[in-house]
């Protein structure tokens, strides 16, 4: 079966569990969403978060990018795709949560530690944009001086989502409904090699597993 016929098999079973088996849900959904999420995600074909956390369409409001990355605010930009989606949810959608959730064996938190990238190049859009975690790479290798390449890219991954909760609080309609007791953050983490998703405790300073593993 070829990737457009598997494709549109998909799109049937998808049509008839919803249109044909949950036509409630579609007539709500036409006359607009509400999500209660934004969730920023990493574009990796092996992380779809509606796969992972079993929602149904209109469930979470979805942005998704290399390494899932937040970038401060910064008024100079004018194509801020990341950013526009963070203001309509936070602004129009009236989301109550904002969820980072970044995975196990990340390519872009990888490129980042390997250096692969060096941004250098006007046309190298990869390595500008995974300069956003370079501060989690900073502290990574000054905490764990000694740690193999996979240790360090995993500390990576955990630390960047850190960064992006960080630069969520730079946008000023962020800072507000903060203020205003009207959303949360929330950092998880999607660990692929043990099948575990967790969650960042602040008080505990540590990512928590948000599951008991069978």
């Amino acid at each position: 079966m070829s990737g457009i016929e598997r494709f549109v098999r998909g799109f049937q079973r998808f049509r008839q569990q919803y249109f044909d088996h949950q036509p409630e849900l579609f007539r709500e959904l036409k006359e607009g969403q509400h999500p209660g999420t934004l969730l920023i995600g990493c574009c990796d074909s092996r992380t779809d978060p509606a796969h992972l956390l079993g929602c149904d369409p209109g469930d979470i409001f979805t942005v998704r990018n290399v390494a899932n990355l937040v970038p401060p605010c910064d008024p100079k930009q004018h194509f801020a795709g990341v950013s526009s989606a963070i203001q309509f949810a936070v602004q129009q959608l009236k989301v109550q949560r904002i969820i980072v959730m970044g995975h196990a064996r990340c390519g872009g938190i990888r490129a980042l530690v390997e250096r692969r990238f060096s941004g250098e190049d006007p046309l190298d859009y990869i390595g500008r944009w995974i300069r956003i975690a370079q501060p989690a790479l900073d502290k990574v290798e000054v905490q764990l001086p000694s740690a193999s390449k996979d240790e360090r890219r995993q500390a990576c991954e955990l630390a960047s989502i850190l960064v992006s909760l960080k630069n969520l609080e730079t946008y000023p309609w962020i800072q507000e409904a903060l203020s205003a007791g009207q959303l949360t953050l929330h950092g998880w983490y999607f660990d692929l090699d043990r099948g575990a998703l967790m969650a960042y405790s602040p008080r505990a300073d540590a990512f928590l597993p948000m599951v008991d593993q069978a």
